[in-house]
């Protein structure tokens, strides 16, 4: 069977529905070569930088997948003058159709936070915040572990689940373990007060500022891990669903992404 790009991008979308997005969002296919063409190779990615592209198109790819959209902010000029307009740049001249799935793979049952939920091994887990047309979906999540943690057994839970370097988190509550979870991938600092209402003693996410740590300090356990740590999970995501619709068609991991940013 022929397995056309638009059957690809279709597959990704029956899973992580584009009118689950944010307003803000703008998920969907960022440059479109020919959909119709035949899919010759899928690249998934966690951002659609010029590494990925080229890698892409070496490998005989006409269809990355990222998480990241690339058209996120409006572009006024592409000179390639910036890794985003030379990423669409590449796109272009290669006839590389470049697709995104962005809060609606966030908000997708099964998405990135569930994801994350199963890696910690979260019990009866549930979005943190429903989405008010699907129930089953929504941003964040939240649930049990099977068995109540110190605040520093957790930390060496999520470093070694997560593959974090280091993490920042805020000082642990006197007495307090945590057995409750909340959690979100990316930037999810604007959940706290959500997780604390749900009777949450934790809450693990990225992108977490300072004034947060400041202002829940003895109210929950914030965790950050980091936002390409908590996101990379996507790439297998994408993966399991093409894969899963077509069985013997199979994507290909990008080997040239690292997290932009560095540690020592």
């Amino acid at each position: 069977m022929t397995v056309r790009v638009i059957d690809i991008i279709k597959a990704i979308e029956s899973f992580a529905p584009v009118c689950l997005q944010e307003s803000y969002d703008n998920s969907g296919v960022q440059i479109g070569g020919d959909l119709n063409a035949q899919c010759t190779g899928v690249m998934t990615a966690v951002d659609p930088t010029p590494e990925v592209v080229r890698q892409a198109r070496d490998a005989g790819c006409n269809l990355i997948v990222t998480h990241h959209p690339l058209l996120f902010r409006g572009l006024k000029s592409i000179t390639g003058a910036t890794p985003v307009e030379t990423a669409a740049i590449e796109c272009i001249r290669a006839g590389i159709t470049l697709y995104s799935a962005h809060t609606s793979l966030d908000k997708a049952p099964g998405g990135i936070s569930a994801v994350m939920a199963e890696h910690l091994g979260l019990v009866n887990a549930a979005p943190l915040e429903k989405d008010s047309g699907n129930p089953d979906a929504g941003l964040g999540a939240i649930g049990s572990l099977p068995a109540p943690l110190e605040p520093a057994e957790f930390i060496s839970l999520v470093k070694q689940r997560f593959g974090s370097p280091v993490v920042r988190h805020t000082a642990a509550i006197p007495g307090k373990k945590l057995s409750r979870i909340a959690l979100c991938g990316g930037s999810g600092a604007s959940l706290i007060d959500t997780a604390i209402a749900s009777g949450a003693d934790a809450m693990l996410t990225s992108d977490t500022r300072y004034h947060d740590f400041v202002d829940y300090a003895g109210r929950i356990f914030i965790v950050d891990i980091g936002h390409f740590e908590s996101e990379k999970c996507s790439k297998s995501i994408f993966h399991n669903v093409i894969t899963e619709k077509f069985p013997n068609f199979a994507p290909l991991y990008t080997a040239t992404e690292i997290n932009p940013i560095n540690y020592m």
